[in-house]
């Protein structure tokens, strides 16, 4: 069974910048919590009993790789409201909008770097086996590009 296409979906509005810059920012907001959670689980496996004795010590710098790389996620979706509220707090310029979504996609690539990396982590623990684990971790992290950059541009130049 294909999925069709709900008539009227060609159709584009234009909206303001006050309205751009609304979306923009409950985006990173939706995608905030998601980082954080991640974050914490990341914090909490390191005083597991056995995450010394299942992982070997390149293994725990794959981790504390991730745990960086989720932390840089943070960092860089946060700051659009940061650089809002501090350079333009009462008005929306073009660039600011420009900026806020190159921080929002960097942060999703980072996050999606630091997933990857953290499954190929649990999937290495899991089989014994760092070749699978390396399988798992890259066909994860091609999943999420996929998902966050291929298809929405896919979609952006259809309806340039």
């Amino acid at each position: 069974m294909a999925l069709q296409r709900p008539a009227g979906v060609g159709r584009k509005q234009e909206i303001s910048l006050e309205t751009a810059a609304s979306h923009l920012i409950e985006e990173c907001r939706m995608v905030i919590p998601g980082v954080q959670a991640l974050f914490g689980f990341q914090l909490i496996a390191i005083f597991n009993q056995g995450f010394d004795d299942k992982l070997a010590e390149p293994v725990q710098v794959v981790h504390l790789t991730a745990l960086m790389l989720t932390a840089l996620s943070m960092a860089l979706v946060m700051t659009p409201a940061a650089i809002h509220r501090i350079a333009e707090p009462m008005s929306v310029i073009e660039s600011f909008l420009w900026l806020a979504s190159n921080l929002l996609l960097a942060g999703m690539v980072s996050l999606a770097i630091g997933v990857a990396l953290d499954v190929f982590v649990v999937t290495s623990a899991l089989t014994s086996s760092n070749a699978i684990g390396l399988l798992v971790g890259v066909v994860t992290l091609v999943v999420f590009l996929a998902f966050w950059l291929v298809v929405p541009r896919r979609e952006r130049d259809r309806h340039a």
